[in-house]
């Protein structure tokens, strides 16, 4: 029988590459996100490529009651989910903390934290009922230090670390495992697009320098999930070549 991985956000970036990344090596799919034609279209589309069943599921994370209608609509032949990719996120505006928007904070908030412990609330019961799992958050090097006009982007990520850790804690004994990667700056995503608002010229933040990519993020995830049960991959830290830190990248060109 073939394991069933859940990823969130998996419409687009990282999420879309990660479900492939799995799809690849026969997981069958659980994927989630806000924009229900585009997640269709994708689950389709693996479907016949890596002849896997995928299961699209379309909500707003950041809806305990949406989130939980549709977790509970999952019928027995989709459980139990062994691996939880905590994926979906966001940076909504660039601004100093006297000019930030209190709507782009609740909404960063909401996705990044909450949403998050919404699915691990609601996903870690069976695993603990069966004393197997492995859950693995997408995180961000704005989780192990701060930049300038990040403050609540940053605070949200700081949150993820410290629930990984916290998450570990809990759950280890139940023989269940909990990772993270934490990637620096990753292109073929949505991230600068959705940060600056739509604004194409802003978000043009990769033209001198090489990040990594999505698949290459998609890459260490499923890493990660493939180590031997004895082994957890606690926390991946990962930028491009050209960036030493969140401000320190050496824009020479790609």
């Amino acid at each position: 029988m073939s394991k069933i991985a859940l990823i969130t956000g998996a419409s687009a970036g990282i999420g879309k590459a990660t479900a492939e990344r799995f799809a690849k090596n026969g997981y069958d799919l659980i994927i989630t996100g806000r924009r229900r034609v585009k997640l269709q279209q994708f689950a389709k589309k693996i479907t016949i490529k890596y002849a896997v069943r995928v299961l699209d599921l379309t909500f707003d994370i950041r809806s305990f009651k949406e989130v939980k209608k549709a977790l509970s609509s999952i019928k027995s032949n989709w459980k139990p989910i062994d691996v939880l990719v905590n994926n979906a996120g966001l940076a909504k505006g660039f601004h100093e903390i006297h000019e930030g928007i209190i709507e782009d904070w609740e909404t960063m908030i909401d996705t990044n934290v909450k949403g998050l412990l919404y699915m691990t609330r609601l996903i870690t019961p069976q695993m603990v009922k069966r004393k197997k799992g492995h859950i693995i958050n997408i995180a961000s090097i704005a989780g192990k230090e701060v930049y300038p006009k990040g403050n609540v982007y940053c605070a949200s990520k700081h949150a993820v670390d410290a629930l990984t850790k916290a998450i570990r804690l809990d759950l280890h004994k139940y023989n269940i495992r909990v990772s993270q990667v934490a990637p620096g700056h990753v292109e073929e995503t949505e991230f600068a697009i959705v940060r600056f608002e739509g604004d194409e010229k802003k978000a043009k933040i990769y033209e001198d320098f090489t990040p990594v990519n999505a698949k290459d993020i998609s890459k260490i995830v499923y890493f990660i999930a493939s180590q031997p049960k004895h082994v957890n991959i606690q926390d991946v830290l990962v930028m491009g070549t050209q960036q030493a830190s969140s401000n320190s990248i050496h824009r020479s060109g790609r």
